[in-house]
């Protein structure tokens, strides 16, 4: 469907650049685009390696057990369906860790992972459970304390204070989460 969407709109800016503008600059921005999306890529790629690998050292070490140790009494409260020594609950700890530092590609596995083992605990295996739905909420709307990708986007566009978006990423994704894990806790009780 997205795929249609992304279709939809390049289609439509290009009958636009053609029968409204000039079909020069159209060339132009498609070949300067593309490179400079290449170049972006090429750019990202070091930090996420970077952040990837402090996650996994963070994993071998024990690190993120620790810190997994220390959210249980929230998590328990969040997911009450999973049992006190899931292995789901570490993987949805490491995926929290590392959304909250802004690194959306290193917590994917480990999203994936909770995802798994939620699975193998799930009853009914072709629906999702109140808990698979309550950690997609919290990934999707989860809390960002460090931005790393985003300011580093600001970064290579030669942004005069890459960091400034800090507070206001913490607020707004604290506000989103807020809003989403209440909504979940609503459709949760109309459920019952």
């Amino acid at each position: 469907m997205i795929n249609k969407i992304w279709g939809f709109f390049i289609i439509i800016g290009i009958l636009f650049t053609l029968f409204f503008g000039d079909s020069t600059s159209l060339n132009d921005t498609i070949l300067t685009s593309a490179s400079s999306g290449v170049k972006m890529v090429l750019d990202l790629i070091p930090i996420l390696v970077l952040w990837s690998g402090i996650m996994k050292i963070a994993e071998k070490s024990g690190v993120l057990a620790n810190i997994s140790k220390l959210f249980r009494p929230l998590l328990s409260k969040l997911f009450p369906s999973l049992k006190k020594d899931s292995k789901a609950l570490g993987y949805i700890t490491s995926n929290i860790c590392a959304n909250a530092l802004g690194l959306g590609s290193a917590a994917t596995p480990f999203g994936l992972k909770a995802m798994e083992e939620m699975q193998k605990e799930n009853q009914k295996k072709d629906t999702a459970s109140d808990a698979m739905i309550t950690f997609l909420v919290l990934n999707t709307s989860g809390v960002t304390i460090i931005p790393t990708t985003v300011i580093a986007l600001r970064l290579m566009h030669q942004s005069a204070n890459p960091e400034e978006i800090i507070l206001t990423a913490i607020l707004a994704t604290i506000c989103s989460s807020v809003a989403g894990l209440t909504l979940d806790k609503i459709r949760r009780r109309k459920k019952r």
